[in-house]
């Protein structure tokens, strides 16, 4: 492996997930299919939400937050990754790599922090039905809704800032397919000790919190729902928990295994493996297990498909 000096480079190499021309065939196909799914789901929602005034209620509102999110979170990673697929350079500059890893750090953090705040919408709901008016108010639900943006905004700046005072002298290959934090941990010719504690004191206090906070509130809504005398409305209400915990338990598990775990137990492959479900496949589940399996968010759907279907007929006529 060629060593450089301790200047900071003007490029940087992203190596992707396969160097078999096969192999990056299939996964360029895989990643743009996933991709426009991620678009197509999350727009959909957004629309949705937006054009039927019985979905304006502080779950929808979460959710539209949640499918911007991801609309940002996979729009930072995927074309990266299509572009170098289809290029030969397989190049990103230093200010672009700074960029992608601002932003997806800032997306990722958000995401962790709003589906604990979303769960405890759920928790309100199911568990104090009566007061949920009274707690989930407009101003209160805005308030919610800044905390993930401004979590993420403050993890991004530091481990950003951080990242990138480290001296990157052992190569300019990066063994990833984005600029991914723990990736340029290995290229440094410093023992970056230092922000690897920094990085497992963030993922802590943002990952573990969130993912201890989702799970508290879930383990009083299915005591709640055991209280329930209809077996049929435990049941759906018992679908729709396990559907949640699994995207959730993807996500933040995914995450932990990145950031929490020593740099010891890591591996190039297995680490492009674990980040690919939560930057690539989560954003893509997300909107379908929360929206596009309820009834309710379905009925609007086909509503708004057949209103513009009967409107398309009236112009042709």
């Amino acid at each position: 492996m060629e060593i450089f000096n301790q200047t900071l480079p003007g490029f940087f190499f992203l190596l992707g997930l396969s160097t078999v021309p096969r192999l990056q065939v299939i996964g360029f196909l895989i990643f743009l299919v996933m991709y426009i799914v991620t678009m197509t789901v999350n727009c959909l929602l957004l629309i949705t939400v937006r054009i039927s005034p019985k979905l304006h209620t502080p779950m929808y509102f979460f959710l539209c937050n949640l499918s911007f999110i991801d609309i940002c979170f996979s729009s930072t990673i995927v074309p990266v990754i299509l572009m170098n697929t289809i290029s030969t350079g397989n190049s990103i500059s230093v200010e672009g790599c700074m960029i992608q890893m601002f932003c997806y750090l800032l997306c990722g953090a958000a995401d962790c922090v709003l589906l604990a705040i979303m769960a405890y919408d759920r928790f309100v709901a199911i568990c104090r039905p009566l007061h949920y008016s009274s707690v989930m108010n407009m101003r209160f639900c805005i308030v919610l809704a800044l905390i993930p943006w401004i979590t993420g905004l403050i993890n991004s700046t530091i481990q950003v800032h951080i990242t990138w005072r480290l001296p990157f002298c052992r190569t300019h290959h990066v063994d990833h397919f984005f600029c991914e934090v723990p990736a340029f941990f290995r290229l440094s010719c410093r023992d970056p000790w230092l922000n690897e504690i920094a990085m497992y004191v963030a993922a802590g206090i943002i990952v573990l919190c969130s993912f201890l906070l989702t799970l508290v509130s879930y383990v009083y809504i299915i005591s709640t729902i055991l209280r329930i005398h209809s077996s049929q409305g435990r049941h759906t209400v018992f679908s729709t928990c396990t559907s949640h915990l699994t995207v959730v338990t993807l996500y933040y598990g995914t995450l932990m295994s990145i950031y929490l775990q020593p740099r010891s137990f890591h591996s190039v492959e297995k680490d492009k493996i674990v980040s690919v479900l939560y930057a690539v496949v989560t954003p893509m589940l997300n909107p379908i297990i929360y929206s596009i399996r309820n009834k309710e968010v379905k009925n609007n759907i086909i509503a708004i498909v057949k209103t513009r279907m009967k409107s398309s007929r009236n112009i042709i006529q």
